[in-house]
């Protein structure tokens, strides 16, 4: 398959800059694989796509304020973007100036660039480097004071509440990016899908660049995903196959979850309790074989989540859905409105 076979066109200003002031009244286009219909609702009726018994699962990461910005030895600026803890104050890191910046180079952020220093210690295969952090006190201290949240480059707007690029189950900190799916949820809106009867469980994927690196190759099947670390307990594991064994259906809260829960399953089509590191690229053709339903924001064209999301609803139906919603004024990526996918 050609990449630009998942090209679309999306006015800009449908590109949503704020989030609306209240989560889950974004609109919502349920778009059901059945009778391939497509209805508009708002996002709190979701709840009238579950059932009793069935599992909504999220993924509850937490969005570090991963953009770190200083200066190289000469004086020039530089940028650091955390993506992956390695251990021992070793960061996988995408870097600007990366042309300038070499292994053995030293970066320095913070007051007169004294409280943080970053080696580079070696290139990555992806076109980033491997940075040894040398500081004083806690990295947690250190990395809430002279970091700034990673908004995707399409929001040019700053952020007036940080805590709306989170949502609001968040809490293993480690993400260069929200599972913005998950974001139109409220504490009162997870209060009713569990008051139904439905459980909700957690998993952990930490964003990386895996899931917002662009593709740079003409056909699909080129494209090698960059892994990213996650992590399934026993209590979900068990909760998802005791659900799915009693005729239950599995609704994901977002790409990662997906691509989490398709990472543990075992050839009987149960969910094993893992922790790893995950580089599954799902596009069309694949074989889902946990995923029943899908919650998800609208993706760019010629990415890695709109392939996802295409290879469960279909293609066809997929790019439908998305000329209806371009049509009906829908908000578009990380603060835009969601798409349930039966």
């Amino acid at each position: 398959m050609r990449v630009d076979e998942f090209d679309y066109y999306l006015p800009p200003e449908l590109i949503a800059q704020d989030p609306i002031p209240d989560r889950d009244q974004s609109r919502l286009l349920v778009v059901d694989r059945r009778d391939r219909s497509l209805t508009h609702k708002r996002f709190h009726q979701v709840t009238g796509y579950l059932e009793a018994g069935d599992v909504l699962v999220v993924n509850d990461t937490k969005v570090i304020p991963a953009r770190l910005r200083g200066v190289r030895k000469t004086g020039g600026k530089a940028e650091a973007l955390l993506l992956k803890d390695l251990g021992d104050d070793n960061w996988e890191c995408l870097v600007k100036p990366g042309h300038k910046t070499r292994t053995g180079d030293n970066l320095f952020f913070g007051r007169d660039g004294v409280d943080l220093t970053g080696t580079v210690i070696s290139r990555t295969s992806f076109g980033g480097r491997v940075i040894h952090w040398t500081y004083q006190g806690k990295w947690e201290d250190i990395l809430s004071r002279l970091g700034q949240l990673p908004l995707p480059p399409y929001i040019k707007k700053p952020l007036r509440d940080p805590s709306r690029y989170q949502t609001v189950y968040a809490r293993v900190p480690g993400s260069a990016a929200a599972p913005t799916a998950g974001l139109h949820f409220t504490p009162t809106l997870l209060n009713k899908v569990r008051e139904m009867g439905c459980l909700v469980e957690r998993v952990t994927l930490n964003v990386g660049l895996g899931t917002f690196r662009p593709i740079r190759v003409e056909t699909v099947e080129a494209h090698r995903m960059h892994e990213e670390s996650f992590q399934v307990t026993q209590a979900t594991a068990d909760a998802v196959n005791r659900a799915r064994a009693a005729g239950h259906s599995l609704c994901a809260v977002g790409t990662t979850v997906v691509r989490t829960l398709e990472s543990c399953v075992d050839d009987c089509g149960r969910v094993r309790a893992m922790a790893g590191d995950t580089s599954l690229f799902v596009y069309p053709g694949y074989s889902f074989k946990v995923i029943d339903r899908l919650i998800t924001n609208f993706h760019l064209p010629r990415s890695t989540l709109l392939m996802l999301v295409s290879a469960f609803a279909g293609k066809e139906l997929l790019m439908r859905a998305y000329d209806e919603a371009v049509r009906e004024r829908y908000r578009f990526y990380s603060f835009g409105d969601a798409m349930l996918i039966l």
